[in-house]
């Protein structure tokens, strides 16, 4: 991955919905940029937009106006088939909630990703294994989720959502759901794996001592992205 571009790049993104005879504007004109290796906290009310952001980030709803850049790709003119593509290819997502496969291992739930883009099982078992020793559960890989814990499962779902090699990794309060402790143990795994892999990461939370930790933070005002100081 190259430095000189943004691996994610939301330029004037605007979208709006329908309540009855009202229009409510969500994003107003958002901008981001998110450079490769880069750890971004946004954070902001509920009902600010989130999700909608992130949403739009990942393909998976299209802006009203504006523009999605994915390692330099605009993303507007895809039809679905080819907004599958980028997202399978080159985004990577994270939950509060791990939607893990219960009846798959650790192992084979980050080896589906890369099968699922063609690769061979050998290949795809491979790198699983490699991942989840990196993220210190390997000893766990042929477990089920249902026999991992909280903390052991969330790392899981961030191997899998890096199984692929994407350029962008968005998580949404991904350690929302687990104890402090391991809500930092979580944490510290995946800024390990964001510096290795060069990954670009824009990552929604509530916690303000962890996006404190981040590269930088942003949140939403009136639809528009605004930095955000911490202190």
């Amino acid at each position: 991955m190259t430095s000189g571009k943004p691996s994610l790049k939301l330029d004037k993104v605007e979208r709006h919905y329908r309540e009855g005879e009202s229009r409510l504007t969500v994003l107003a004109g958002a901008d981001v940029e998110i450079a490769p290796g880069e750890m971004v906290a946004l954070v902001a009310p509920s009902g600010a937009g989130k999700s909608t952001l992130l949403h739009i980030a990942g393909l998976l709803d299209r802006p009203d106006a504006g523009e999605v850049y994915v390692n330099g790709e605009a993303c507007g003119s895809l039809d679905d088939a080819g907004r599958t593509a980028m997202r399978r290819e080159t985004i990577g997502f994270v939950y509060q909630f791990h939607h893990l496969l219960p009846e798959f291992s650790a192992l084979e739930n980050v080896m589906l990703p890369q099968m699922i883009r063609g690769l061979s099982q050998k290949v795809a078992a491979e790198r699983a294994r490699q991942l989840l020793d990196y993220m210190r559960i390997g000893p766990r890989a042929e477990h089920r989720p249902a026999e991992l814990s909280g903390g052991e499962q969330q790392r899981v779902a961030i191997a899998r959502a890096v199984a692929n090699s994407p350029y962008v990794l968005l998580a949404d309060e991904p350690t929302g759901n687990l104890d402090p402790e391991t809500a930092h143990y979580v944490f510290d795994a995946l800024t390990a794996l964001v510096r290795q892999s060069g990954v670009a990461a824009l990552i929604a939370t509530h916690n303000h001592e962890l996006a404190a930790k981040m590269d930088r933070a942003i949140s939403l005002d009136h639809g528009r992205v605004v930095p955000l100081q911490f202190g």
